[in-house]
């Protein structure tokens, strides 16, 4: 079936177009990769409000600054259990900066010598972006505490790498197994608008990826392969010379990112706060996403020296690093009661799982050359002693 573009960059269209026409049918993974990250038009590097009530979609961060307070603690027993001393967190595809800001204002505030120890490097590619995160931190950034670089500027570092909703993003191979045998989907021209079409894998490492993880789409079924994120395990393992990863995303384990009952794998699509499966409108104009597989992820991790420290549901990490205490504690200040409701209908919104983002989304953490600590989050919902009864 052809589906029609909807021409909000008519150049943009044009010129992919034409390197389909020139190529003879491109895979999903390169079309993807220039609608979100063409140097001009696409969605992550061109100039456009993506987070927010004005944007795409809300993300943890542009939830509540409480995500950025929690987390922060869990940075400060990182630098703890290193002994102290230089600390770099990395944090890649910062957005609007909101984490980064959430996290230093919290830093500065309830620890204040990990502040004066810490260095925050942003690894950004989108001159947009940037701009508006130094706009966002300009406060830490006169303090000399934020800088940007490049992923191999960091060869050697001492600290945590972190990720929030970063690996979803990356461009993904489309395959779909068929008489048993896996079959990539290219996108070629059609008339005026795009199509699909099955071919035979454009790299052996598809193959590959199935054999490693020990699953394989059942018959009929579709799924999405992320090589760039084995890519960037490895990059990120390499240069991490002592310290944590943590990565906080949407996914599951290989076992259910592949069950049989998902037919159409999870490929979704943003644009205006409205989801929809079709990649092939709003071209450049609108966010794709695809579930992340963390097994995938801890394999590649554990073959480059990353030990699995920590895996589970995000407001099962929240919770162990004190959500609820500091929600009891923001609501004994608020005086107003409409504002403490607003605040609780707002915060639930990190941990509720069938509204909120609390199940569908995973936090892993790696450790290399840290040992086995026992990491503040994963302190056990069951022994918070708290009255959370009518919270929410």
């Amino acid at each position: 079936m052809t589906v029609k573009s909807v021409e909000e960059k008519p150049e943009f269209i044009t010129w992919l177009r034409q390197q389909i026409e020139a190529r003879q049918g491109v895979t999903f993974a390169w079309f993807m990769e220039q609608a979100l990250y063409h140097p001009e038009h696409g969605y992550y590097t061109s100039a456009r409000t993506r987070i927010g009530k004005q944007g795409d979609f809300f993300t943890s961060s542009s939830v509540h600054p409480c995500f950025g307070r929690l987390i922060a603690r869990q940075l400060e027993q990182m630098w703890q259990l290193l002994g102290g001393g230089a600390f770099v967190v990395a944090e890649q595809g910062a957005g609007e900066g909101h984490l980064a800001v959430d996290l230093m204002d919290a830093i500065r505030e309830d620890f204040p010598s990990f502040y004066q120890s810490l260095r925050y490097c942003i690894v950004e590619i989108s001159s947009d972006a940037r701009r508006r995160q130094q706009e966002t931190l300009q406060q830490h950034v006169a303090a000399d505490r934020v800088e940007w670089c490049d992923l191999d500027d960091l060869a050697g570092m001492r600290g945590c790498l972190l990720s929030n909703e970063l690996v979803d993003a990356f461009p993904i191979h489309l395959v779909q197994t068929v008489a048993g045998e896996l079959q990539e989907v290219y996108v070629i021209h059609q008339g005026d608008g795009f199509a699909e079409e099955l071919r035979p894998p454009s790299t052996p490492q598809l193959v590959e990826y199935f054999e490693q993880i020990g699953i394989t789409p059942a018959q009929g079924n579709r799924g999405e392969v992320n090589l760039a994120a084995r890519d960037w395990m490895a990059q990120v393992a390499a240069v991490l010379a002592e310290g944590f990863v943590l990565t906080i995303d949407y996914g599951y384990l290989a076992g259910d990112l592949y069950a049989p009952e998902r037919h159409a794998g999870t490929l979704l699509c943003y644009h205006k706060h409205q989801t929809n499966e079709d990649p092939y409108r709003h071209i450049g104009c609108q966010d794709m996403t695809a579930h992340v597989d963390f097994t995938s992820l801890q394999q590649v991790g554990s073959k480059y020296g990353l030990e699995p420290l920590y895996f589970g549901h995000q407001y099962q990490f929240l919770m162990g690093l004190g959500f609820l205490e500091l929600l009891l504690q923001m609501q004994s200040r608020e005086a107003d009661p409409r504002k403490a409701q607003a605040l609780r209908m707002s915060m639930k919104h990190l941990i509720l799982p069938e509204t909120g983002m609390g199940e569908s989304f995973k936090v892993l953490v790696q450790g290399k050359n840290v040992g086995r600590p026992e990491l503040l989050c994963t302190r056990r919902i069951q022994d918070i002693q708290l009255p959370v009864t009518g919270l929410f």
